[in-house]
């Protein structure tokens, strides 16, 4: 019986040894896994707290959510509680793990809550899960919570279940790398009674929580991902543990079924009785295909596709390893994979052809019977019609007789080298002409024309070297030992130099493999254009299938071919439909499949999370089956890797299509908040005064009538500058500006301006400041009165009365500069540039003169049609803002 020696994984063994030996030991992390919000995570998370403490850990809490929960805030009482840290973002008050003042504090364990939380805007890390990383980094143990709901790879399936999207994750790598996860579960029952008694949510909050997220449809769908997820890091932990501690398994904690599949025994009720075995052990299983190099025909590639389509339609996990041996390769995989129960099928032991494979020893079940120490094997009988086909051996190619001629011919060679040898040399050493010969043979042709050069090479070494020279009879007893021990050391050498040019072989066609993935990988990531994407991934799929290929893509309703490398090939009306039914039903259609097998075309549809996103179209015109299993598994990577990359091209563009009808809708309110506050309130004002002198005119005196006339025209004023700051708006978004230019008396505009603006600015001081030197630039002078005005509007809106408003308006070479400066209390701290935001109003504005908030927009939109540019910001050592205005002074810049 062959063995294998069973030594630690090194990856396995370097996780749990480089923390013990490092000089500085990395903290250990303690997940609190919730299976929904509410179930009391942080309740047991604070509960193992008190634990630690009174064994004398020194543990800290580094921050808490309580949620107004009183259990829950009754356990912080005795334990030391890191200050938390104040931060001011957007007017409001934040707080914070303070992650520099617990590193200070140095404790030996810290209670971490919320590990999905986002951290406010300038802390040291966006997220609280990377605050935990640092921390674990220092040698501090960490406490911590978290709802299934957050974790990343889950995030398309709980918004599919609850229709809700969570915001907030967690990367799988943080919950995959902890030491411990504690799964914290209630019954839906339970929890739901926890809600109804007022524990989770206040009474308002929970009502619309129990007919939304918390149905008891959600929360068990909810539970079970908790416990699968919580099973699968258990048995990763496992598997790991087995690995490095180098312990041949099956340790049967929990049942694993693996059936091997072989050629030779890849009948269907191999299968079937790998999928009843599973499920009556509600197990998973796994279905082994061991790829050897050997040279089959296109029939035997298309069986082993269809078998393993099979195994994945049965609900199996299918791998395709490669190998040299099959047995020993598979019971290797079982051990490396904690297998408890493998499935083989019975040898096809019955004929000549059976009896020959066993001779050969090419009945991998007894091999695997023999070397399966530990592991019950299943053997499944055939049916007859099973065994009558495994009679025959279509599986290999015809026999060749290239590889036997240039073997002899090789060996013929070395006879000729060891003649002119054998003049000045020993014959033993001749025979290394015969073994390098030999050897040679294996390395370029594989096993059996080796064999034969090993029995060729034997013979010529007897005939021409041994006495009596050219005869086959040997005189000496030590001759027929040393031809013995030659024709050994022959077929030995012969056997390992096939094994090691197969294993080259194989290694240099993974390589390749890998490397075209790689070169396809990085391809894609670079493409943001959805047409340049489609004929990238179809021509990389023609290129390493040896296949036509088109891509199709919903339009209209319908799916059309968006790309094709097909040389030519028509996708016809019968085609189309496959296509529609995969992409209908989620499902490989067309040639060679289960579905509308009667199609020229296999369609196979392209899936992320949120469904498919396209269908992949392949044509040959060999006969069979398109893909082998080899092929199968490459196309599901170049599948994979094509969706994801289609899904981002979409996702990008479904985005830039979300913010601008999130602008459009932003734009749309605002604009009907002015139209319906500031545009109503100055035409109240006007009905209002004309209603007055025509109901009273006749009794009110001339000073009460000019002052309702006055209220009537300043108000149409303010009403007509709210509509021509719509008006210009829409012309410059319509992009219909276009500016008039010719030679303009800067000096001239802006005092134009502020007679226009006196009346708004009655209350303020204005000052003037004009340089007699001033250029006349090519400038629009109705826009750049317009933009100026709205400046002074802007300046006499938002500052007290009674201060100054100072203009000036100088230049140097190159540029004209105008500025407006004022009193007032400034812009917003964080960006002046809001400033220039479509209505946009500041806080700290007087209200009593309210506008649409478009006056600066359309003042930057003017400036920029002229060529110039325009900026806000604070006064620098006193308060108040200005804006700048700047022309270049170049009429190449202007025109």
């Amino acid at each position: 019986m062959e063995t294998r020696l069973i030594r630690p994984d090194p990856d396995a063994l370097l996780r749990r040894t480089v923390p013990e030996e490092s000089d500085h030991k990395r903290g250990r992390l303690k997940i609190f896994l919730g299976a929904a919000p509410g179930v009391g995570k942080t309740f047991e998370m604070l509960t193992a707290a008190h634990q630690l403490r009174r064994d004398g850990t020194d543990i800290v809490i580094g921050v808490v959510e309580t949620h107004g929960r009183a259990e829950t805030a009754a356990l912080v009482n005795g334990l030391e509680l890191v200050p938390l840290r104040t931060v001011i973002y957007r007017g409001r008050t934040l707080h914070e793990m303070d992650l520099d003042a617990v590193l200070r504090r140095a404790p030996r364990v810290v209670a971490v809550d919320e590990l999905a939380h986002t951290n406010a805007v300038g802390s040291r890390h966006p997220k609280r899960w990377m605050d935990v990383e640092e921390l674990l980094a220092a040698g501090i143990d960490v406490l911590t919570t978290v709802n299934i709901q957050h974790l990343e790879s889950l995030n398309d399936i709980i918004a599919s279940i609850t229709r809700i999207r969570v915001r907030e994750t967690v990367p799988d790598h943080v919950v995959g790398h902890a030491d411990e996860v504690e799964l914290i579960d209630l019954t839906p029952n339970d929890l739901l009674q926890r809600m109804r008694d007022g524990k989770i949510y206040a009474e308002h909050t929970a009502g619309r929580a129990m007919l939304h997220y918390f149905s008891p449809g959600n929360l068990t769908a909810l539970r079970e991902l908790a416990l699968r997820q919580t099973a699968q890091q258990v048995d990763a932990q496992l598997v790991d543990h087995m690995k490095a501690h180098a312990i041949a398994g099956p340790w049967a904690a929990g049942e694993r079924i693996m059936v091997c599949l072989t050629l030779q025994d890849g009948d269907a009720s191999l299968l079937r009785y790998g999928k009843r075995l599973a499920d009556r052990l509600h197990a998973p299983w796994i279905v082994l295909h061991v790829e050897t190099n050997r040279d089959l025909t296109d029939a035997a590639r298309a069986q082993m596709a269809s078998q393993m389509r099979l195994a994945q339609s049965l609900g199996a996990e299918t791998v395709t390893i490669p190998g040299q041996d099959v047995a020993l390769d598979a019971v290797a995989y079982a051990r490396a994979q904690n297998v408890t129960q493998i499935v083989a099928a019975h040898p096809a032991g019955h004929g000549w052809h059976g009896r020959l494979r066993q001779w050969l020893g090419r009945a991998t079940t007894e091999r695997l019977i023999q070397s399966a120490q530990g592991f019950p094997v299943h053997v499944v009988p055939r049916s007859p019609v099973e065994e009558a086909a495994a009679e025959r051996p279509e599986d290999i190619k015809p026999f060749r007789i290239g590889p036997y001629v240039a073997a002899s011919l090789i060996v013929l060679g070395a006879l000729a080298i060891g003649l002119l040898l054998r003049r000045g040399f020993e014959v033993s050493n001749v025979s290394l002409a015969f073994l390098t010969a030999i050897l040679g043979v294996a390395v370029a042709y594989g096993l059996w024309p080796s064999l034969w050069a090993s029995l060729l090479g034997m013979l010529c070494f007897n005939f021409f070297f041994l006495p009596p020279l050219y005869t086959l009879t040997i005189a000496a007893p030590d001759n027929v030992v040393a031809l013995f021990f030659f024709f050994a050391t022959a077929l030995i050498a012969s056997n390992l130099g096939a094994r090691v040019r197969n294993q080259a072989v194989v290694a240099r066609h993974r390589a390749d493999i890998t490397q075209s993935l790689y070169h396809f990988s990085r391809t894609i990531t670079g493409i943001i254009k959805l047409d340049d994407l489609l004929w990238s991934a179809s021509h990389q799929i023609a290129t390493m299938l040896d296949c036509e290929v088109v891509m199709l893509l919903p339009e209209n309703g319908t799916l059309e071919v968006r790309t094709s490398y097909n040389g030519g090939k028509i996708v016809g009306a019968d085609d189309l439909a496959a296509a529609a039914w995969s992409w209908k039903h989620n499902r490989i259609a067309g040639r060679g499949s289960d579905n509308l097998p009667g199609v020229r075309w296999l369609f196979v549809p392209l899936r992320t999370g949120r469904g498919p996103v396209a269908v992949i179209g392949l044509h040959t015109e060999k006969a069979g089956t398109i893909l082998d299993v080899e092929q199968q598994s490459l196309l599901d990577a170049l599948a994979d890797q094509t969706a994801s990359a289609i899904e981002s091209v979409l996702l990008s563009s479904e985005l830039d299509q979300a913010r601008l009808d999130a602008e459009t809708d932003k734009l749309r309110g605002a604009l009907l908040t002015s139209i319906s506050h500031d545009l109503r309130t100055p035409l109240a004002s006007i009905l209002g005064a004309a209603s007055s002198l025509e109901s009273y005119g006749g009794e009110l005196d001339d000073a009460a009538r000019q002052e309702l006339l006055a209220t009537i025209r300043d108000e149409a004023e303010r009403l007509n500058r709210f509509v021509a700051n719509l008006l210009d708006m829409t012309r410059l978004e319509a992009g219909a500006l276009h500016p008039r230019r010719e030679r303009v008396d800067v000096g001239e505009v802006i005092a134009s301006a502020l007679s226009r603006a006196a009346r708004l600015l009655s209350g303020h001081q204005i000052e003037m400041i004009i340089d007699p030197e001033l250029p006349m630039p090519l400038l629009d002078d109705v826009l750049l009165e317009q933009a100026l005005f709205n400046i002074l509007d802007n300046a006499g809106k938002y500052t007290p009365p009674g201060t100054k408003i100072v203009v000036t308006a100088s230049s140097d070479a190159d540029n004209l500069f105008i500025r407006v400066s004022d009193e007032g209390k400034g812009f917003a701290a964080s960006d002046p540039e809001m400033a220039f935001s479509k209505f946009k109003r500041f806080e700290s504005a007087d209200r009593s003169r309210p506008g649409t908030g478009l006056g600066l927009a359309i003042t930057r939109g003017f400036i920029e049609a002229m060529g110039g540019t325009v900026v806000a910001y604070n006064r620098r050592g006193r308060s108040g803002a200005e804006l700048a205005v700047a022309f270049p002074l170049a009429e190449k810049n202007t025109k």
